[in-house]
């Protein structure tokens, strides 16, 4: 999961590319980037932490330009603390090409090798977007014939990516003195929309913005008027006049959006894939009910309390179904990172307590039920239950908007790993006892994609294989598995290294 965005615009697109990046720092807070381009010249500036770190006035200063990218980065591939690995990436054959991406390879290793062996060209990082930039730059060059470039020309390239690549990728590239890409995978596995506008800068009447983001937040948020999903497998091309250009590069694309975007990833403002985040979560919650009723009397529950803050809906929605007071039990400090999404498991547990806070009236002598959005590695729900006991709780109930995250994730969500799921090969009453709570109800599988789903008839099914097991591409294997295991734990071990690092620094630091 990371949060892309690409400009094309008749002014400067340094101040709205940074726009929109704040507006999609959810999907990512380990780095950020932000390349543009003047007449054919890059522009560049990427470095781990939040947008607001990483660019200063000098830095935007430094990023000239009508035409532009960025990305905010969550790691899922590669090496969560190298810098060099930040996003965009650039190749200067053919033309200059510069580009971001949101997804994970599944045979990025097969095109490591492939690419050294066949195409000649060397791949310097661990990321599978250095591979994805190489594999588009190679096939561009093969379908140029003659200059300029033709919008058909880069289709062609793109249709012969789709052939190559496997996994999820919705992608944003530039390429110098020709225009700005956009594709999707052909199963829409992660998302990509874009919009037209003036924008919201005070240049509103010289302006005219063409945006692509991975979220229609990024859109709106910026002043602009969303267009349309990019389609499974489509690419739109926008050359230098602003002139746009859209065509189908996949043989049989389907759409299959990830189901986790909307049970926990995108913000409840955005609209992906023509479900509004916010309506899906509150159908999570009314179904949600459904099943609690059935398992257990909600004469027994005092209130209705959310984990801060993507299960806010879904309580609000279950605890009028039943008929239950909600309230505001946690206070979330907002300047803490959001747990899921941190490198280290250690830095993971020890955040929560950072991040929230019991407000103890709302918990003394009641009996309360607790509401998350999904319990992924069942740490931060224990340490939860355990600060509702200790804020007076007389009972502890825990529901989960999402089914039991059992398998492990390989569309870009950092859960690829069995041993890391609280709920792989484990009872929801083994589930219930380590978390500690004194119920546990989850989501049905079955109920949550028909509620979501009911949302957009069109939509033919969800990529939902971290609760169901089943992998859309079809080409994940049990050596995949491993592989990924096996570079999880190597980046684990550096994460720990990196860990004690910085507190070894930290202490030479206050002793001195």
């Amino acid at each position: 999961m990371c949060g892309i965005v690409g400009v094309i615009s008749t002014g400067p697109v340094n101040q709205l590319i940074y726009d929109a990046l704040l507006l999609l720092q959810h999907r990512g807070q380990d780095a950020a980037g932000i390349v543009t381009m003047q007449d054919t010249k890059c522009f560049m500036h990427k470095a781990r932490g939040m947008v607001r770190d990483v660019f200063r006035t000098r830095n935007m200063r430094g990023l000239p330009g009508n035409v532009g990218l960025g990305q905010v980065r969550y790691p899922t591939a590669g090496n969560a603390y190298s810098e060099e690995e930040a996003q965009p990436f650039y190749v200067n054959a053919p033309f200059g090409i510069v580009l971001v991406h949101n997804g994970n390879l599944t045979n990025a290793q097969a095109l490591k090798k492939e690419l050294f062996d066949v195409d000649r060209r060397h791949i310097n990082t661990q990321s599978d977007t250095e591979v994805l930039i190489n594999v588009l730059a190679h096939e561009l060059e093969r379908s140029v014939r003659e200059l300029p470039l033709s919008p058909q020309a880069v289709f062609n390239a793109v249709r012969a990516v789709h052939k190559r690549i496997k996994g999820s990728y919705a992608v944003v590239a530039l390429i110098a003195g020709h225009g700005l890409l956009a594709f999707r995978d052909p199963f829409g596995i992660r998302p990509l929309c874009f919009g037209e506008g003036s924008g919201d800068g005070d240049n509103k009447a010289s302006s005219r913005n063409l945006i692509v983001a991975s979220e229609s937040v990024a859109i709106v948020g910026t002043g602009h008027q969303v267009t349309r999903d990019v389609a499974p497998g489509e690419a739109i091309f926008v050359d230098t006049q602003g002139q746009l250009h859209t065509q189908q590069c996949a043989d049989h694309p389907t759409l299959n959006p990830c189901m986790f975007e909307y049970v926990y990833l995108a913000r409840p403002d955005s609209i992906m894939d023509g479900i509004s985040v916010y309506q899906a979560r509150l159908n999570l919650g009314e179904t949600l009910a459904q099943r609690l009723v059935s398992t257990m009397p909600p004469s027994d529950i005092d209130v209705v309390i959310p984990i801060p803050e993507s299960s806010r809906p879904s309580a609000m929605q279950l605890a009028q179904k039943i008929g239950k007071p909600y309230r505001e039990g946690f206070v979330k400090n907002r300047y803490v990172g959001r747990t899921f999404i941190m490198p280290g498991q250690g830095v993971r547990k020890k955040s929560v307590r950072q991040k929230l806070n019991a407000i103890g009236v709302e918990f003394k002598g009641r009996n309360v039920l607790l509401v998350d959005d999904s319990i992924v590695r069942g740490t931060t729900s224990k340490e939860i239950v355990q600060m509702a006991r200790e804020a007076g709780a007389r009972k502890v109930y825990m529901a989960s908007a999402a089914p039991p995250v059992r398998f492990p994730n390989v569309y870009g969500i950092d859960m690829p790993t069995s041993e890391e799921l609280i709920a792989h090969n484990r009872s929801i009453e083994e589930i219930r006892q380590f978390i500690g709570a004194d119920a546990l109800i989850y989501q049905d599988v079955a109920a949550m994609k028909r509620v979501v789903g009911a949302l957009n008839p069109a939509i033919g099914g969800f990529e939902a294989s971290c609760f169901d097991g089943s992998y859309i591409t079809g080409d994940v294997s049990a050596e995949d598995f491993r592989s990924m295991a096996a570079q999880r734990r190597a980046q684990g071990e550096e994460e720990e290294g990196a860990d004690r690092s910085r507190l070894a620094l930290q202490s030479a630091t206050e002793q001195s």
